[in-house]
């Protein structure tokens, strides 16, 4: 869309001023800033200019106006055009992070949302394309043990198996060695993998031994439904940020089926710098009341998910983006040394 340089100005201080004070702005009010070198009368001709390329409304009969959708997506692609964005006011933080992904994803959506005062979402890495990295198998007391089974996407799922009896250590080691052998790099939901915990060349102590862990397989494959990391519903619908109660019920709708949600994410994955969709552009209906910042994560040659936050179409998109983005690296940073590991 073709505006002048001055109107692209001015479009930019309304945007910024509305999203700071939450009420319509008037020409007075801008022309009155420092660095604005025009007069209300040059202000509000441009405004009404802005208004009638589709930029810009009137909520109500007051002289003050708001950006619309169309004004706010004017406004974050010049944004991202000029490439300086300011320091997030606050940063997300895993090297205290104990070694586990799903740990990781659970901390950067709190941290996140802490730093934003936005919903926070993480989108763990899909378990169809995960493979198995490494099983460990240990003996915990005599009559117990424990089996953990780490997936090359970072999953992880650990089982305590209770005996009645005293168990080998020697058949313990005999499976930690036997799983990492056998299992490893195979496909997560492969029937071949539970062929070979029952595989007939093995002794029937060997078979009845694996049959035990083999629930912390299977659970691998049942964690794709919970591969969807939330914070901050409650501040997303605090402070009056939505004018009608049809608009929260609709968001909350989205926010119980995660699929839907999933699905908006997922599509991130493909976008090279920033995910971003304003009001009406969100091909949900639901969503269609807010904003959806979000960057993907992963390794050098493979994106595994996406970090994001929704929001009020009023947000401070600059601070919104500069918070994903680092929290993108952050969590890349983390996942890229847990692989290398």
């Amino acid at each position: 869309m073709e505006i002048s340089s001055r109107q692209r100005f001015i479009l930019r201080r309304l945007v910024q001023a509305h999203v700071e004070l939450d009420q319509p702005v008037g020409s007075k009010w801008i022309a009155e800033q420092t660095g604005v070198p025009w007069g209300p009368s040059t202000v509000r001709a441009e405004l009404a200019r802005l208004e009638d390329a589709g930029l810009l409304e009137h909520p109500h009969t007051s002289a003050g106006r708001v950006p619309t959708d169309r004004g706010y997506r004017l406004y974050v692609d010049e944004l991202l055009a000029d490439r300086h964005l300011p320091v997030p006011r606050g940063r997300v933080e895993l090297t205290a992070m104990r070694r586990e992904v799903d740990e990781a994803m659970r901390a950067t959506t709190e941290q996140l949302s802490q730093v934003t005062n936005l919903l926070a979402l993480v989108t763990a890495p899909p378990i169809e394309t995960a493979t198995v990295h490494r099983v460990e198998v240990l003996l915990l007391q005599p009559q117990v043990a424990m089996v953990v089974v780490i997936t090359s996407t970072g999953g992880v799922t650990k089982r305590v198996i209770s005996y009645d009896e005293p168990v080998d250590s020697g058949l313990v080691a005999w499976a930690a060695s036997y799983l990492n052998e056998e299992l490893g790099n195979m496909d997560v939901g492969s029937r071949m993998l539970l062929a070979r915990l029952n595989d007939p060349a093995l002794s029937t102590a060997e078979r009845d031994f694996l049959a035990t862990l083999a629930p912390a397989f299977t659970e691998l494959e049942q964690t794709a439904e919970n591969n969807l990391f939330m914070d901050g519903a409650a501040r997303l619908l605090s402070e009056h940020r939505f004018q009608e109660l049809s608009q929260i019920a609709g968001l909350m709708e989205v926010l119980e089926h995660r699929r839907a949600l999933l699905g908006v994410l997922r599509t991130s994955l493909t976008e090279p710098s920033v995910y971003l969709r304003i009001g009406e552009e969100n091909p949900t209906p639901e969503l269609q009341w807010v904003s959806i910042v979000a960057a993907n994560y992963g390794l050098a040659r493979r994106n595994l998910g996406a970090v994001s936050v929704i929001g009020p179409v009023r947000m401070d998109y600059p601070g919104a983006i500069g918070a994903v983005r680092e929290a993108a690296r952050e969590l890349s940073r983390f996942v890229a040394e847990v692989y290398d590991e």
